[in-house]
């Protein structure tokens, strides 16, 4: 049996993400409150569906930041991975919340098109103008981090959108004040809704795709199943798994049968050769990588069958 174990843990990048998640928060929060008030006087649905996507933003960045002070925590023997899966769990609690706050502004905004509302113009469009600069500062303050961890490209899409919807919304106040359209303000909505749902799919999918273990998109199992075949002493390759653990984490292992001539330093050497393999011959460095050897054999005697194994 050969195991190589290497786990890259980036502090200082950990403590970057919850200076900014946290400074984002702040932003997020303030606008908030500012719009809530401001659709609640003015009567605006759109700026009331923003104030709701900045809500569901705000829960995201807590539950995001929450996630990234758990993934300090060490790892033990109940939790051998640690805590780096929280985050993939949050991502997907985001995208489900997202959902819901969509669905919701979806319905009151074609409801707002069938019967139009006389709305205040003026604290819409301030609390919308504030609401734009904020978002532009929460952008620059997670631009730098928005590739560290799926937590953090969640929280920079969110902060993304909720800007966009702000500009609709003000751009529905001007129409509304220029030629007195009261549907403007639905249309905004509608806009906004639209604007969530594909980024809580593209959020969803992302974080499925962890949680159900599936092989990482920069990486084909099938081409790093051929390589390994074509190596010296191989003579048959089963049981190949690889998934991610959590952002930056890619795990490998797999059954390795090896001729049965070989000695005990060749199989010293050829395990350095598959570490070396998986860590650097690939599209995407495999940080953790475990390594059975045994006779060809020895699979007619395994109970379970499973990872990719082809004849």
């Amino acid at each position: 049996m050969g195991h190589h174990h290497s786990h890259g843990h980036d502090h200082g990048s950990a403590t970057s993400s919850r200076a900014r998640l946290s400074a984002a928060l702040l932003i997020t929060s303030t606008v908030l409150i500012v719009e809530v008030i401001g659709g609640l006087i003015s009567g605006s649905l759109s700026l009331l569906a923003d104030a709701g996507h900045m809500f569901v933003d705000s829960s995201g960045l807590v539950v995001a930041l929450g996630a990234a002070y758990l993934l300090r925590r060490p790892r033990d023997t109940t939790y051998t991975w640690g805590w780096g899966r929280i985050e993939i769990i949050a991502a997907a609690v985001q995208a489900g919340m997202l959902f819901l706050i969509c669905f919701w502004v979806g319905y009151h905004a074609i409801m707002r098109l069938i019967s139009p509302v006389i709305i205040d113009v003026e604290p819409m469009f301030i609390a919308a103008l504030i609401g734009l600069v904020a978002n532009a500062l929460s952008i620059f303050v997670l631009f730098g981090g928005r590739h560290e961890s799926l937590n953090m490209k969640a929280a920079f899409l969110e902060v993304l959108t909720d800007t966009l919807g702000s500009l609709a919304v003000i751009v529905s106040a001007v129409i509304y004040y220029a030629t007195g359209w009261e549907r403007a303000d639905g249309v905004a909505a509608l806009f906004v809704a639209i604007l969530m749902a594909p980024r809580a799919v593209i959020l969803l999918r992302s974080a499925l795709r962890i949680l159900m273990e599936a092989t990482p998109e920069d990486l084909d199992a099938h081409e790093i199943y051929e390589h390994f075949l074509g190596l010296t002493f191989v003579e048959e390759v089963h049981d190949l798994h690889v998934s991610t653990i959590q952002t930056g984490v890619v795990s490998l292992t797999a059954h390795i049968a090896i001729s049965s001539g070989t000695t005990d330093d060749q199989r010293a050497e050829f395990l350095h050769q598959l570490e070396e393999c998986a860590q650097g011959h690939f599209h995407l460095p495999i940080a953790h990588s475990t390594f059975q050897f045994e006779p060809k054999e020895h699979s007619e005697h395994e109970k379970l069958a499973h990872g990719l194994d082809e004849h």
